[in-house]
């Protein structure tokens, strides 16, 4: 069946497209939700309209989103968390503890999704990893771990994964 989407459905098309899906598609999950409609030229109209008004919407995001994206390359992220005596963390420093602290710099809610971290970082170091801002907008981010400093000199752990 062909169809025009009226609304961005992930993996498949964005506002305006016009595709040909499987019928039982369109009939039993695309129609019932809104989310298309069959092609007739009033839906085009229609869905290109919304696409145009989406796309605007889109270019003031990514636009705030390089702004912060340019924030956040500026300097490195640093994250202190206790060490062994290898210089290996007691724990480790996972993407939700590098989207709070970028929550912080950036003055906006990052969620650990938009990290984009492949492993938990276990050792101390300097790493470049990726932040996803907007569907558009990714930036690359400097993440220093760095030794928990602690007043009695020694770095023992209690078994917290990692202190900001």
């Amino acid at each position: 069946m062909r169809v025009v989407f009226l609304d961005d459905v992930e993996g498949v098309a964005r506002a305006g497209e016009i595709k040909n899906v499987a019928d039982g598609y369109a009939r039993n999950f695309l129609l019932p939700r809104g989310l298309a409609a069959a092609a007739t030229a009033a839906y085009v109209q229609r869905a290109a309209a919304r696409a145009r008004a989406l796309g605007k919407e889109q270019e003031k995001l990514d636009d705030e989103a390089r702004a912060i994206a340019a924030k956040l390359s500026a300097t490195p992220i640093v994250l202190r968390a206790r060490v062994g005596e290898q210089g290996r963390l007691y724990g480790s420093v996972t993407a939700s503890d590098i989207a709070e602290e970028v929550s912080k710099i950036a003055d906006r809610t990052v969620e650990h999704r938009q990290v984009l971290l492949d492993a938990p970082i276990k050792e101390v170091g300097l790493r470049e990893i990726g932040i996803v801002l907007t569907r558009n907008v990714r930036a690359p981010i400097m993440v220093e771990v760095a030794p928990l400093e602690e007043a009695g000199g020694e770095n023992e752990g209690s078994g917290r994964e990692a202190e900001p």
